[in-house]
């Protein structure tokens, strides 16, 4: 149908999110550090994000109360909230938008597939959607502080 706008909903994470989740890394690196703001130059180096693409993220990230900014000359970007409080879930949606794989099983942007006669039989509904509980299991369990912990997270091979 042309002209209907539809919902997009990606398997992999986007560049933006991956810029995201390293920029808050290194604020969460800094303040673990003892250090105070980072400016977006600083950002840029640590994180490998483009300085003119990560200052629209950053922009973002300050307006979903992620970080804060500062002016001055100790000025920069700070963490406002605590890596701890920071859920991975959460930032996915908030930079990309809805995390499920079919739109019939998205919590916040639900949309009923055009394609479907009947949800409660739907065999592709109830196969992703058993493996997606999976990975809403696990993606909401983690929190920045998984991410920038000793050690980190566990290695798994590549799918």
């Amino acid at each position: 149908m042309m002209g209907r706008r539809t919902l997009r909903i990606p398997f992999m994470i986007s560049q933006k999110t991956k810029y995201a989740i390293k920029a808050l890394m290194a604020l969460a690196d800094e303040v673990a550090a003892g250090g105070n703001a980072l400016t977006i130059e600083e950002i840029a180096q640590r994180s490998g994000a483009p300085k003119r693409f990560l200052e629209h993220i950053m922009l973002e990230l300050r307006n979903a109360g992620y970080v804060g900014s500062r002016r001055g000359r100790a000025g920069g970007y700070v963490l406002i909230k605590r890596p701890k409080e920071i859920s991975i879930g959460e930032l996915l949606r908030q930079v990309d938008g809805p995390i499920a794989p079919l739109p019939c099983l998205s919590r916040r942007s639900y949309q009923r597939c055009e394609d479907c006669t009947d949800e409660a039989t739907c065999r592709l509904r109830r196969m992703f959607g058993q493996v997606f509980w999976s990975y809403l299991l696990l993606i909401e369990s983690l929190t920045l502080e998984d991410l920038v912990a000793e050690g980190g997270l566990p290695e798994m091979s590549a799918v």
